[in-house]
C-alpha cells in the first residue's frame, strides 16, 4: 500500500505544483496589471508556457496586445501587437468559442487593426467588430467591456465619411445601421456595470456633446478628471479630458 501511495503522490505531485505555480503567476499578473501591462503580459507568458490552453490567459494576453499596441509610436510595432492579440484571441475561441471575454478581446483586436489599416481593411471589420461584440454580450450581459466596444463602434460608424461609405456601398453592400443613441446607451450601459472607468467617461462625453448636449459632455469629463487613477492609461485619459474641456468652454 506504501509503494501505491508514493506511486500515486509522485503522479500528482507535478500537476498539484503546477497548479500552484499557475495561480502564484495569475496573481502576480493580475497586480501588475494596473500599472505595467508590459511585465503583466510577461507574466502570462509565463503561464501559458506551463499550460498553452489556459484561456484566461489566452484572453489577457490578447487584452493586453490590444492595449500595449495602441500606444507605440511606430506603425508596423502596432500592427505587430494587434496580429499577436488576433492570434491569442482565436485561439481563447478554438478552445471555447461561448466565452464572453474571448469574444470581446477578439472584437477589441479588430478594432484595433481595422484603425491602423483604415479604408478597405477598416470597412471590411465593420460587420466583425460588431459580431464579436455582441456574442460577447450574448454570452454574459454583465461583462461591461464589450458594451464600451460596441458603444466605440456605435460612434465611429456613425461618424464615416460620404466616401467611406461610398465605397462600402459599392464593395461590401454598405456598413450597418449605426447611430449615437446606440453609442450613448451602451457606453450609460458599461458605465451602470463599472461606475469607475476612466476612458468611458471620456468617450460618452465625446458622444453627449456631438449630441448636442453640451452641458452632459463636461459633467462627464469632469467625473473622469476627479476619479483617481487606477489604471495605466488613466493619467493619459484625464490629460484628454482636461484639453476638451478647454476646447469646449
Amino acid at each position: 500500500m506504501k509503494t501505491l501511495f508514493y506511486s500515486l503522490l509522485l503522479l500528482v505531485l507535478p500537476f498539484l505544483c503546477r497548479a500552484q505555480d499557475i495561480a502564484s503567476l495569475q496573481k502576480e499578473a493580475e497586480r501588475l496589471e494596473p500599472t505595467s501591462e508590459e511585465k503583466a503580459f510577461l507574466k502570462y507568458q509565463e503561464i501559458l508556457k506551463l499550460q498553452p490552453a489556459n484561456i484566461n490567459a489566452l484572453c489577457k494576453s490578447s487584452e493586453l496586445c490590444s492595449s500595449i499596441g495602441r500606444r507605440q509610436t511606430n506603425k508596423e510595432q502596432k500592427l505587430d501587437y494587434f496580429k499577436a492579440a488576433q492570434k491569442f484571441a482565436s485561439q481563447a475561441l478554438h478552445i471555447n468559442p461561448n466565452s464572453s471575454d474571448a469574444n470581446f478581446v477578439m472584437s477589441v483586436a479588430m478594432g484595433r487593426m481595422a484603425l491602423v489599416l483604415g479604408g478597405k481593411e477598416k470597412i471590411a471589420a465593420v460587420d466583425e467588430i460588431k459580431k464579436y461584440a455582441e456574442i460577447s454580450i450574448k454570452c454574459d450581459p454583465n461583462n461591461y467591456k464589450p458594451y464600451h466596444v460596441l458603444g466605440r463602434w456605435h460612434y465611429e460608424v456613425s461618424d464615416l465619411s460620404g466616401f467611406e461609405r461610398a465605397f462600402a456601398r459599392l464593395f461590401y453592400g454598405g456598413v450597418p445601421p449605426a447611430s449615437l443613441k446606440e453609442a450613448i446607451y451602451n457606453y450609460e450601459k458599461c458605465r451602470s456595470l463599472v461606475p469607475d472607468l476612466k476612458v468611458n467617461y471620456l468617450e460618452l462625453a465625446k458622444c453627449y456633446h456631438r449630441n448636442n448636449e453640451k452641458q452632459k459632455a463636461i459633467e462627464m469629463l469632469n467625473k473622469a478628471i476627479r476619479m483617481p487613477d487606477k489604471m495605466q492609461d488613466d493619467a493619459k485619459v484625464k490629460e484628454d479630458a482636461r484639453e476638451l474641456l478647454k476646447k469646449w468652454n
